[in-house]
């Protein structure tokens, strides 16, 4: 699929201080760059288990992450599976990109994505899509399991949205 943009300071925190200090600049030694690689490595393997967590079934996973770039490697059973796992990634604080290296089992039409703005919801967004407010279900839907409500969303997450011929 490629690269992916994102908000880096958005979503669930999964960095500690040394990796903050780096993205400042601050000049940091050989020893607290090898502490900035234990934590992009912590950060990785929390991102995994969050996605075994959800249940996105994806063959050998495996996340890269450098700088505020996380690369993802790995087979997705479903394209829809792919662009979660994307998702995942991505919306977590401290990740601006994903480099998405999956492969699918099952080709399917991508999902367009959308950056969530201040004020919005989900029957507002799919009103902009779909032309109908009522359809935020199928927005809803298609971002399970990351999402438990709809009405919680929040500015600079960015969700999946489906094609109407597909659910």
């Amino acid at each position: 699929m490629g690269i992916f943009s994102f908000i880096k300071d958005a979503g669930e925190k999964i960095f500690g201080k040394e990796k903050e200090k780096e993205e400042e600049h601050i000049e940091i030694t050989e020893a607290k760059k090898e502490i900035v690689r234990k934590e992009n490595a912590k950060a990785a393997e929390k991102l995994l288990e969050t996605i075994k967590g959800l249940d996105l079934t994806v063959e050998n996973p495996v996340i890269n992450i450098e700088g505020n770039t996380a690369t993802v490697y790995g087979l997705a059973d479903s394209q829809a599976i792919r662009e979660k796992i994307v998702l995942v990634i991505g919306n977590s604080e401290g990740i601006a990109k994903v480099d998405d290296r999956l492969a699918v089992k099952i080709q399917a039409p991508e999902a367009s994505f959308h950056t969530v703005e201040r004020g919005e919801n989900l029957s507002k967004i799919a009103k902009e899509h779909y032309g109908d407010a009522n359809k935020y279900t199928m927005i809803f839907e298609a971002n399970k399991p990351m999402l438990k409500d709809p009405n919680k969303i929040y500015p600079g997450q960015v969700l999946r949205i489906p094609r109407l011929e597909q659910k």
